[in-house]
């Protein structure tokens, strides 16, 4: 197969699919966000940002890129969430049955319903490890259950789910929430045993999937809902050392960039993230 881009501009060598290690889907879907746009302009900005990156991680003394990223073809599906979603369940799944660690790049976070399904189905006792400003519980929104604001409520009943950073979400998420999986903002300010705790309560088997609105606008402000209040960098980095270190960290999402013009930093922030992701799962 032929790469759609070539990850981080480093070669084909790194891209083919027999040799990489990684599976990229982008998915530059923004149907149903209801206050910024821009999430479909994520993945090509954070591709450009990946591609002048300094590629040697100096806290893993590696170079995560020869492992191997293969970037596929987009997922283009629009015709209405569910249409979305259901793509991006079917390329997920395609990937996962040949062993890949297989990775996706949104979009608005809706694009992890179709990947979640896929990878629970693949691992049984799937643990998902949920970075978010936002609950995402509801169980419809708009018409459609495959809304943005929907976008864990499936996960909550087919995996051991754990949120983490939550900070904004309406009432009528109470009762899909479970309180004691649920690490408020508020709340990891003021506990320094947070980390641990969130490790504790994920199983063997991890997905993570990270709405970057997780963040601080004051560090990442190029998201279609930033929140004040959020986590900085080396919370992130620290808890994400942790989950790596411990557990079977099978795939992982990052979404809901919206670039803003000129201010290259959140494509770059979110470049690095997911440098940094392998860094941690192949060193």
């Amino acid at each position: 197969m032929i790469p759609f881009r070539i990850y981080a501009g480093l070669g084909e060598e790194y891209s083919e699919y027999n040799f990489a290690k990684t599976v990229l889907i982008p998915v530059p879907y923004d149907g149903t966000s209801t206050w910024g746009k821009g999430a479909d302009k994520g993945p090509e900005a954070f591709f450009d940002a990946s591609d002048n990156m300094e590629i040697y991680d100096i806290e893993t003394d590696s170079q995560p890129y020869q492992t191997g990223v293969f970037i596929t073809e987009p997922v283009s599906e629009d015709s209405s969430p569910e249409a979305m979603c259901d793509a991006v369940e079917a390329e997920t799944i395609k990937h996962l049955k040949t062993g890949k660690i297989v990775t996706l790049f949104g979009g608005e976070h809706s694009i992890s319903i179709g990947a979640i399904r896929a990878f629970a189905k693949q691992f049984p006792n799937l643990s998902v490890l949920h970075l978010d400003a936002h609950s995402d519980l509801r169980p419809e929104y708009n018409g459609s259950a495959c809304s943005h604001a929907c976008a864990l409520h499936n996960a909550q009943k087919i995996t051991n789910l754990i949120q983490v950073g939550i900070r904004s979400m309406d009432v009528v998420e109470l009762p899909f929430m479970k309180k004691e999986n649920v690490f408020f903002a508020h709340q990891i300010q003021s506990n320094p045993n947070w980390i641990s705790q969130v490790v504790e309560k994920l199983g063997d088997t991890v997905y993570i999937t990270i709405d970057l609105d997780a963040f601080d606008p004051s560090i990442l402000p190029g998201t279609g809902t930033p929140e004040p209040g959020g986590l900085l960098w080396y919370q992130v980095q620290d808890l994400l050392k942790k989950v790596f270190a411990t557990k079977n960290v099978v795939g992982w999402d990052i979404n809901e960039l919206a670039p803003i013009e000129n201010m290259p930093a959140s494509e770059f922030f979110a470049a690095k993230l997911y440098y940094r992701m392998l860094a941690m799962k192949f060193s």
